[in-house]
């Protein structure tokens, strides 16, 4: 099992139970309680998990996260907000599941007139809470259905069904991991193919990703970066990067977390 997948795993089981002890973690892994220890850490540097006495619990929804945490949050709103600046009302957009789909759902929830299709239950409900039944921002949700992954998007043959007769000016993805050889990629099989569905269903392929996806190399291929029509990133992209990446992308764009904060 890889490295990321093992943390992915972890991360699954905390948001399930709330808490998780350390040697039942191992168990359930296959690998040695200081293995987990090591993950556990970095996932505490990270703000996704808080370390307990024997094991590991969920971060409460009023914990404070680390700087390193909450540049990151900066980040994608910096790219959420340079990503909204490309729909314009009456739009039929797609916006995955993920932080970063999530970030632009915040941006455009009083865009009138859009079509949102979405596999991503949290941005659905960000669009169509009841409270805003009679608001003037009028937007239609296409909820793809599939089966539920602990980030709470829905996946798999349904999802991919739901998305094939539809047809978008824009999808914009949330990227796991970007890398020159790999290409677009996730830690989930059946998300994989879900995004495939998604950019078959788009006019043009948006990829949303700050700068720590680059490099990050998930279980499976989504898709080569020459699939991609133009990619979201912000400034902490090393000049190096941006030049790998626009050999193979159409569009690099750049979005400045100055101007988010």
């Amino acid at each position: 099992m890889l490295v990321t997948e093992r943390r992915e795993r972890i991360l699954a089981l905390v948001r399930d139970r709330g808490s998780v002890a350390l040697p039942e973690l191992a168990a359930t892994l296959g690998v040695s309680e200081m293995t987990v220890r090591r993950d556990i850490e970095l996932l505490a540097e990270d703000g996704e998990v808080q370390k307990v006495r024997g094991g590991v619990r969920a971060v409460p929804a009023t914990g404070i996260r680390p700087a390193s945490v909450q540049a990151t949050t900066a980040e994608r709103r910096a790219i959420a907000a340079a990503a909204a600046e490309l729909v314009e009302p009456g739009m039929a957009i797609g916006i995955s599941g993920g932080p970063a789909g999530l970030a632009l759902a915040h941006e455009l929830v009083r865009v009138p007139d859009l079509t949102i299709v979405t596999n991503s239950l949290p941005v659905s409900d960000l669009f169509s809470p009841p409270e805003r039944a009679d608001a003037p921002y009028t937007q239609t949700v296409v909820l793809t259905g599939g089966v539920r992954t602990p980030s709470q998007s829905l996946v798999g043959p349904v999802a991919v069904r739901a998305l094939e007769r539809l047809h978008c000016d824009l999808v914009l993805l949330d990227a796991h991991g970007l890398d020159e050889q790999a290409g677009l990629t996730t830690m989930n099989l059946l998300e994989a193919e879900t995004y495939r569905a998604f950019m078959a269903a788009a006019r043009e392929v948006i990829v949303l990703a700050d700068h720590t996806r680059w490099q990050v190399v998930g279980l499976t291929t989504i898709a080569d970066l020459s699939d991609i029509d133009r990619l979201i990133t912000d400034d902490g992209l090393g000049m190096d990067a941006r030049e790998r990446l626009a050999e193979h992308i159409a569009r690099v764009d750049i979005a400045d977390r100055a101007v988010a904060d």
